[in-house]
């Protein structure tokens, strides 16, 4: 009878939890401004946010989204390059199409899909690459953890290799064990990295951004 209860206890916070998560959502001031503006969900305006105050896009014509579904980032990247530029969106689930992205459904952290994203770059760097991955979580706090870190550390190592020397790079990432070796690694590729938490960001979300400016001069590539 116990055990019962235990499990009973652990469904009604769940239930609750729910309920809470989707009165917050319904009265969200950004989901309904994402809805007006025709963006695909509220994180847009946390990218426009670090682009108000930082104007990361300047002079920018080739970006990098991964991890793109369901497309509001790669959205405000299209308007920002305009017709002359390039966006090229990851991500494992489909997304509805985007005018102007080129888009490729996969998993970035295979080693096929990272090949496919390379060749059509076409030896060519980009001047911004964007993230606002999440991995699927188990609800275990270590394994989470270390996935999420493992995505950072892809991002990191992706824009290391593909960025042009001076580019910038947004990424989420979330409070964590690791989360100080991340901003090191971060700090190791660019010259300045500033933790952000935009006001679009839900206050009672772990989730931060690491702004990462200016990438240090590196010699793997000549084409651009």
């Amino acid at each position: 009878m116990q055990k019962k209860s235990i499990v009973q206890k652990s469904i009604n916070k769940k239930n609750k939890t729910n309920r809470d998560w989707v009165s917050n959502h319904i009265n969200d001031h950004y989901v309904h401004q994402a809805a007006k503006d025709g963006y695909r969900s509220r994180a847009a305006y946390k990218l426009l946010e670090i682009e108000e105050e930082y104007n990361i896009f300047k002079n920018v014509l080739r970006v990098v989204d991964l991890g793109c579904a369901p497309g509001s980032w790669s959205q405000v990247a299209t308007k920002k390059v305009g017709a002359t530029g390039v966006v090229i969106g990851v991500d494992l689930l489909p997304i509805d199409p985007i005018a102007n992205l080129h888009f490729i459904q996969g998993d970035f952290t295979q080693e096929g899909v990272l090949n496919q994203l390379v060749d059509t770059l076409d030896g060519r760097l980009v001047d911004l690459v964007i993230s606002d991955i999440a991995p699927n979580l188990s609800g275990i706090k270590g394994v989470d953890q270390a996935r999420i870190a493992g995505l950072t550390e892809l991002v990191l190592d992706f824009a290391k290799n593909h960025l042009i020397s001076g580019g910038h790079c947004v990424i989420k990432v979330f409070h964590g064990g690791q989360f100080d070796d991340l901003v090191k690694l971060a700090r190791e590729i660019f010259k300045q990295v500033l933790i952000k938490k935009p006001t679009a960001s839900r206050d009672k979300s772990s989730e931060i951004y690491l702004l990462c400016r200016n990438k240090l001069v590196t010699t793997e590539h000549s084409k651009v």
